[in-house]
């Protein structure tokens, strides 16, 4: 049986041997590869941050829930579904549309863990359909690890 420690400061969280530090894009980016190859069985190579899960990989509705419980497990966050997938982000396109706001400020409001930028990517591209990219889920977890 393998001991996990966890240490919470603002710069490292220690999960199942693997420090993180909060601001460690390339080890957070790594650990999703090897979650995504595991669960969609696939080679490593075709894995890169602006890899589209669904268009790019074929990522299904499930696949994205084993994915939730994957993250959850190994980063030990929590994992909202609707934040971390953007499920409801042309909803929220579509509220900021109908309160005569700014799309991107409003949506970027809604998911704290993209950059306004990114969501202007997203609004930009979304008619060409799901636009969630591993980066995201970078993104998000990074988030979650600084607020723990």
């Amino acid at each position: 049986m393998r001991l996990l420690h966890f240490v919470r400061n603002d710069r490292e969280h220690i999960v199942q041997g693997f420090v993180y530090n909060v601001g460690g894009y390339m080890d957070t980016f790594e650990e999703i590869k090897k979650i995504i190859i595991d669960l969609l069985d696939l080679e490593g190579d075709t894995i890169a941050p602006d890899t589209y899960l669904i268009k790019d990989l074929g990522a299904e509705s499930i696949d994205l829930l084993e994915l939730a419980v994957a993250i959850n497990s190994r980063f030990k966050i929590a994992v909202k579904d609707e934040e971390i997938f953007l499920t409801r982000f042309r909803l929220h396109v579509t509220e900021a549309t109908q309160q005569r706001k700014d799309s991107a400020p409003y949506v970027a409001a809604k998911y704290p863990h993209l950059t306004e930028d990114r969501v202007a990517e997203v609004i930009t591209h979304i008619s060409e359909g799901p636009q969630l990219k591993v980066t995201d889920l970078i993104s998000y977890i990074t988030y979650q690890l600084r607020r723990a």
